[in-house]
């Protein structure tokens, strides 16, 4: 019979697979195809969903291991803990940025150009800057989020 930690963390390994599958899929697949800034958007979403769910699996193997002495309540206290306890992480502290910027993306204007061509972009207007994502920066995020993934399976493997 699974202890009830042993549940939480295999649906957690579960629920990172389904989310990484499925931004997989976006990147490669629609992105490729259609070149739109719709699926940039949800595809921006999908990395901000799995890095979450990836910090409560970090967070949970943690206090299950007593490097973390709580699970922290809200989502504002998990990122501090994550800064505090992995402050040593270089991977760790490159995608909390980028989780901070993915999870205001749908709060700031968004200015799309080039649709179903090559040169797709979507220029994100904050108040002190204006951010251009196209399929270069995209490779980047998907190369810090990649080597993120393979940190999370490092600290949450028995």
């Amino acid at each position: 019979m699974f202890s009830h930690s042993a549940l939480v963390e295999q649906i957690m390994d579960e629920q990172i697979i389904k989310e990484k599958t499925s931004a997989d899929h976006l990147m490669y697949v629609s992105l490729k195809y259609t070149k739109t800034c719709d699926v940039m958007l949800n595809l921006l979403a999908r990395w901000k969903s799995l890095i979450e769910i990836s910090f409560d699996s970090i967070l949970e193997k943690g206090c299950e291991n007593g490097s973390v002495p709580h699970m922290p309540a809200t989502p504002k206290e998990r990122i501090e803990f994550i800064k505090k306890y992995f402050n040593k992480d270089e991977v760790i502290q490159r995608v909390v940025p980028l989780y901070i910027f993915f999870k205001r993306i749908p709060g700031l204007k968004h200015v799309k150009t080039g649709e179903f061509r090559k040169n797709v972009n979507l220029k994100i207007v904050e108040a002190h800057r204006e951010t251009s994502i196209n399929m270069e920066k995209l490779s980047e995020y998907y190369n810090i989020v990649e080597g993120f993934m393979s940190k999370v399976k490092d600290l949450t493997s028995d």
